[in-house]
């Protein structure tokens, strides 16, 4: 028998017992569907992770101040100072890029409405380390820093907290005067939605009217710095621990910790990607669970089958078939119930990934995503099902004796 003539025969044997073929491939209707829809929220979130990375600056460090309590004698905090040493390139060639930021939690208040808001002081150079979109308006000037103007660049969230829940450029404030600790700022641009961890309730400022105005002296909370090339970021990092340490008179001695702490945004984003890749594959696991049930439905009905058809399975040796030909026969049966439901399951996956559309998680926005790789791979795998589930069964067929099959009633 010729491998048409037994997927012939296959789907013959499959229509004939609509019911029982429907229900036998729900269970790989539901593992793939779970499959496919679970791995792909999980790379979509990975996709969003790594673009809220991207926009905060995966490749920058942050330099922050050390908890006290891992500094034996006290810190002392990362100043203007710490920012104009670091910005010298004849102590740290190796650095491109340093932007200082002071952040404070503070009211901010237009009209009647009123919203606790994470105000931030930054110099306009940031915009070289973090991903910041304007929706209207302009960004923070050099110019606004020197003269510590009063203007604000409002975040997304943080339009809507001022200016009511429309939808953010529909009514523009720009130029508008808005309250923070009882003074008066304008309002010069409004950035787009950022997402992420991070959020969109901020305010931004230029560092010196928050040092001035709101916080007073001359103390940042973080400075972000860029290498000058991509390979040169150990370095960066060995210089900027060595100019810091000079200037916080930390000794040299052997035990003598840092009172400071610099973050390498790579390690914080590989670390991630390693573990969202983990929880991928630990949502696959769950949904392969499905396929497990299902392949053993598989062979349940299979099994049934060759009970059923045992008259028959004489009759084709009798006639010549090998234990070859009826071998192939059941385990194509098999497979092609579990490849049926393969790809309604794949189907159903992709109809449900669209009509979710993008799903909030948190802070962060995922779109679910469906490559190639998944769609094979879940097909692969149940074919695989099958033909796993219907080896027993087909080797089971294979063996009956001709005469004893010929007698079955």
């Amino acid at each position: 028998m010729s491998i048409w003539e037994s997927l012939r025969t296959a789907w013959q044997s499959i229509f004939a017992n609509k019911l029982r073929s429907s229900l036998t491939m729900l269970g790989i209707v539901i593992g793939v569907c779970a499959v496919v829809l679970l791995v792909a929220l999980g790379q979509g979130f990975q996709t969003s992770m790594t673009k809220t990375f991207n926009d905060m600056g995966a490749s920058a460090l942050y330099i922050s101040s050390a908890p006290s309590k891992t500094v034996v004698g006290g810190i002392r905090p990362l100043t203007n100072e710490d920012v104009t040493a670091l910005q010298d390139k004849n102590l740290v060639p190796a650095v491109s890029v340093v932007s200082p930021t002071r952040t404070n939690r503070g009211t901010a208040s237009y009209g009647n409405n009123n919203a606790s808001e994470s105000l931030m002081g930054i110099m306009p150079v940031i915009t070289k380390i973090r991903n910041y979109k304007m929706d209207q308006g302009r960004f923070l000037t050099d110019q606004d820093v020197t003269n510590r103007a009063n203007v604000v660049v409002l975040g997304w969230q943080a339009e809507i907290d001022l200016f009511g829940a429309q939808a953010p450029g529909t009514t523009s404030p720009i130029g508008t005067y808005i309250r923070i600790s009882g003074m008066k700022f304008q309002v010069v641009g409004t950035c787009q939605k950022f997402g992420g961890f991070a959020g969109d309730s901020y305010i931004l400022m230029p560092l010196t009217t928050m040092q001035s105005k709101i916080t007073g002296g001359d103390v940042v909370q973080q400075i972000g710095i860029l290498a000058s090339k991509p390979d040169q970021v150990d370095t960066a990092i060995a210089q900027v621990t060595a100019v810091l340490r000079a200037r916080h008179f930390i000794r040299t001695v052997a035990g003598a910790a840092d009172d400071f702490s610099i973050t390498d945004m790579r390690e914080t984003l590989n670390s991630m990607e390693a573990t969202l890749a983990a929880f991928s594959l630990f949502m696959g696991a769950v949904g392969a669970i499905s396929l497990i049930v299902g392949g053993i439905g598989i062979m349940n009905i299979m099994l049934v089958s060759v009970t059923e058809r045992t008259r028959e399975i004489g009759i084709r040796k009798a006639i010549g078939a090998r234990r070859r030909d009826i071998l192939i026969q059941f385990l194509i049966e098999a497979a092609a119930l579990s490849l049926t439901g393969g790809l309604i399951g794949l189907g159903l996956a992709v109809g449900v990934a669209h009509a979710m559309g993008q799903i909030t998680l948190g802070q962060t926005q995922v779109t679910p995503e469906i490559s190639y790789s998944i769609v094979f791979i879940a097909l692969g795998v149940s074919i695989g099902t099958g033909l796993l589930s219907g080896t027993y069964p087909a080797f089971r067929a294979g063996g009956l004796d001709p005469i004893e099959s010929l007698r079955h009633e």
